[in-house]
Parts: structure tokens; sequence; C-alpha cells
């Protein structure tokens, strides 16, 4: 059995499974961000309205509303903290930093559990060798908080192998928005996407974080890195350390293998309206932008900013574009602010904002007029996602965003 089979098998209690099969199992982990709690709370208050039997298991991160600019905003606040108190469920609340950072940092993720949110990045956790999924907020009310449990289909698997020396400028985050291009939205429709190869596992933590992340725009249902001493390094960083629930799989063939040489990959820029339009920096330089952001379950990340102040040495942030820096996490901050990091963006025209998810749906900050753009290291760009519809996103490494930033227009690094 692969990843994804031991760890259904286990938490079904059952020897094996295979895929196709309707399994019930113990979930780990619920995660929610303020939005996604408050629907589950109006759920669970109306229609279960019981104690919830291990509180433990769920966590809740105000990363949308995290400087709430209306009464009403600031009322589901309030409204979410009352309710995490009542029941006694973890909360961090607002500047903790984004959803999935903020619980990976705080040691709530760990490889061999499985995981549920809502929020559409959730398989992100596969990163830690974890199963983890998107399910709707009434399955959260329903089954995971009172029973603990929820109905998984064990899917197929299609493993993306990637190797080849990607070319000079060329990064991770080039490479995870090609293979959406090359693979094609919504291609892996419920399966389990495998991320390995010479050239993923010669990746660091953070920087396979960038794979996983944008499975859901393959049509995934999860994704996941094969747990080796890179997982096991990072986890034992963590708070609570590696545990007990490292698994791994038997190494068997996928049904389905997908191979990529990185080398063919030029630096990328996922153009309007979705992440699969995808095309190289050079058929799109030029093109203005007034806004451009490192943030996002994409971005925010130290390695984020370290690029950023590269690019940004001895230059300043164009006058016609405004500069978002949004760590993923508290932790990310202070060690930014220990690099020297926050003075230099600073001084170079960027303006710091919370730990939080940023511009993501515009709840508090980063909404576009209709003729104005943005270039950012968010995971989505459909229209509407920020502000007007008629607005544009476009999406590209951290490297090409400050480069952008500095040129006023879309622009590779050496630009």
């Amino acid at each position: 059995m692969n990843l994804v089979e031991k760890i259904l098998a286990r938490a079904s209690g059952r020897e094996s499974v295979e895929p196709g099969e309707i399994v019930v199992a113990k979930v780990d982990r619920l995660i929610m961000h303020d939005l996604s709690g408050y629907l589950t709370s109006q759920v669970y208050e109306k229609r279960v309205n019981v104690p919830i039997p291990d509180p433990e298991r769920a966590v809740m991160v105000f990363d949308h509303h995290f400087a709430p600019p209306t009464e009403q905003q600031a009322n589901v606040l309030r409204h979410n903290r009352e309710w995490a108190r009542k029941h006694g469920l973890t909360l961090y609340d607002c500047g903790n930093g984004n959803l999935h950072h903020a619980v990976v940092r705080n040691g709530h993720i760990k490889p061999g559990m499985i995981v549920v949110g809502s929020d559409s990045h959730t398989p992100v956790h596969g990163t830690l060798g974890a199963l983890a999924v998107a399910l709707g907020n009434d399955s959260h009310a329903g089954t995971v908080l009172p029973y603990g449990k929820a109905w998984f289909k064990v899917p197929e698997t299609t493993r993306v192998h990637l190797e080849g020396t990607p070319k000079p400028g060329v990064t991770p985050r080039d490479v995870a928005l090609w293979l959406v291009g090359r693979i094609g939205e919504g291609e892996l429709n419920y399966r389990a996407v495998e991320f390995g190869g010479p050239y993923v596992r010669g990746l660091s933590f953070w920087d396979r974080w960038l794979f996983p992340l944008l499975c859901v725009d393959l049509g995934a249902k999860c994704s996941f890195v094969e747990p080796d001493e890179v997982t096991e390094a990072f986890v034992r960083t963590l708070p609570g350390g590696g545990g007990d629930l490292l698994v791994r799989g038997d190494g068997e063939e996928a049904a389905q293998v997908l191979r990529f040489d990185v080398g063919e990959v030029d630096p990328q820029v996922a153009c309007p309206p979705t992440v699969g339009n995808v095309k190289p920096v050079t058929e799109v330089a030029g093109t203005p932008v007034q806004y451009a952001e490192l943030g996002g379950h994409g971005g925010g990340r130290l390695a984020d900013f370290r690029a950023a102040a590269e690019v940004l040495a001895g230059r300043r942030v164009h006058p016609d574009v405004r500069f978002h820096l949004v760590p993923s996490s508290r932790e990310v901050f202070a060690e930014a602010a220990r690099e020297g990091l926050v003075l230099a963006l600073h001084e170079a025209g960027a303006t710091w904002f919370p730990p939080s998810t940023g511009s993501n749906q515009a709840y508090n900050m980063g909404a576009l007029a209709s003729d104005e753009a943005m270039i950012s290291t968010h995971a989505r760009n459909f229209p509407g996602r920020n502000g007007s519809p008629d607005a544009a996103m476009y999406l590209a490494s951290s490297e090409t965003v400050a480069a952008s930033a500095v040129a006023g227009v879309i622009a590779g690094r050496t630009a």
C-alpha cells in the first residue's frame, strides 16, 4: 500500500484498503479559519448542540478577518472566540499567521495523521506525510466534531516524478505553476497525487510545500510527498517533536506515473483567469501592476523575504506600486526581524502587514479597482478574488514578484 492507503487502513481499523472502497476513518485533526469556523459553529449549535468529546482535535486560526474593518466582521470573531471557549477548542487569534502555516508551526500536524478542513488548500499538509483533505462545514459539524470520524473514498494515486536540473533563476514555485499548466486543471479528479523524484527529494521542506499546495487545481482529492529524512528533520523542530505517526509507503508503483524534466521550465506567471493559464515571464513582461504581494498560503515564507531583499538590494519599490509583505506566521516575522530583512525591505519602500492570509479574498487588505492588477505569491487568481471581477491577478515566484515591484510592470529578476 502507498502512504494514503496505509493511513486510511490504520485509521479505519483495517489491515488494508484498495482504491474505490469507502471507509469510515478516525480524524486526527480538524483545522478551521475564522470564516469556516463561524459556519461550522452555526450548524453545530443549531443542529447538533452537544458537548464536543475531544476538543483538542479541533484548531481554529483567525487569518482572514485579521483586523476586522466592520462591526459585522468583528462580531464573527467575537462569536468564534465564545464558541471556542465554550467547547475548549484551540484558538489562535489575530496576528498568528495564515491557517496552514500556523497549525504546522505550532505542532498540530504530524506525519501519518488524517487532517480535514474546509479550506480548499488543506491538502498542503501532505507535505508532512499526512492525509489531508477538504471537507464541507456540515461534515465538520455532523461527524468530525461529535464523533471524530469522516468517510473517505480511497483514491487512486498518480505519481508526478520530477527529475533534471532547473535553469538558472528557475524556482520551485515556477516548477509548481508550470506543472498545473502541463498536467491541466481538473485532469487528476479525485486522485491522490504523490510528488517525488530526484528534484523533489533535493528540496527543503518549505519548497516541497509549494507542490501539494496546488493539487486542488489539478482536481485531486489529496497530495503528498513521501516522508524521508527531510520530513523527519523538519518535524523534530516543531513543538512536540515527531510523535509516533511517521508512516511510509511500500514503494509500490502508482496507478499512473507522469514524468517531467524540470530543465524544460522557465520562470512562470499564472495569468488570469485561472492558475492553469501559465506563461513564461517573457511573454507577459511589461504588463503594468499596481500591487505586488508576498503572502498567502504559497508565500510569506522566510525564503520569500530573503529573495525579495536580494532583488531590492540597492533599489526601491516603483512609485506606482504598493508592495505588501505578509509573514505566514509570527515565527517567520521574528526570523525576518533577526536577519535584518524587516528594516531592509521597509527602507526599500515595502509595507509589512500582520502575519495572516494577507489580501486573500480582500477581507482586510488588497482590494483591487477594475483597472488594477496585482502580482503575488498567492495560490488563486480567479476573477473577483481580490476586489473587482474586472481586476487582474497574476501569480509568480517571490523573485518575480519582487522584480515586478521594482519595475512597475511584470518583470523577471534580471530586469
